[in-house]
């Protein structure tokens, strides 16, 4: 029994700890708690995750250099699609900002310096790399869905 109560906290820790999270943004705390992955690799694949108030506390304080509760809680309700969907086949997929992208695949030979090309749907336009662009954040959800198609 001793031998449980010494291992039981260490186990605690290491599941803490292994609560995966996901980026929705390109700035420090704008992260996601993935509650649950289904389909991944697949023409279904889906991942579906929440906000977590610790990471919207470090947005608040590391970006806004804003420690009051009243920043946490705007944080807490950015308008935000909680699930992302891929068609790994296909590599049509969406953000969790809603939009609908195309993963194309391994860039070559195009004026975009990016490792892969991602168009937006909705706006016709190919991510540049940039920050205002999004592609760090959007190619790592794509990712998550369908890590056989990014190597």
């Amino acid at each position: 029994m001793r031998h449980l109560l010494a291992v039981l906290p260490a186990l605690i820790l290491a599941t803490a700890a292994q609560a995966s999270t996901i980026a929705y943004g390109a700035r420090v705390g704008m992260e996601l708690t993935i509650v649950k992955k289904t389909g991944i690799g697949s023409t279904h694949a889906s991942i579906l995750a929440k906000h977590n108030r610790r990471k919207a506390g470090v947005f608040c304080r590391e970006y806004g250099h804003d420690f009051t509760k009243d920043c946490i809680d705007a944080e807490m309700k950015s308008p935000l699609h909680f699930e992302i969907t891929a068609n790994c086949k296909t590599g049509k997929f969406t953000t969790f900002y809603g939009a609908n992208m195309l993963f194309q695949g391994r860039n070559e030979g195009t004026d975009v310096t990016t490792d892969y090309l991602i168009t937006s749907i909705d706006d016709n336009v190919v991510l540049d790399g940039s920050g205002a662009s999004g592609y760090d954040y959007t190619l790592e959800q794509f990712k998550a869905l369908c890590p056989n198609r990014v190597k």
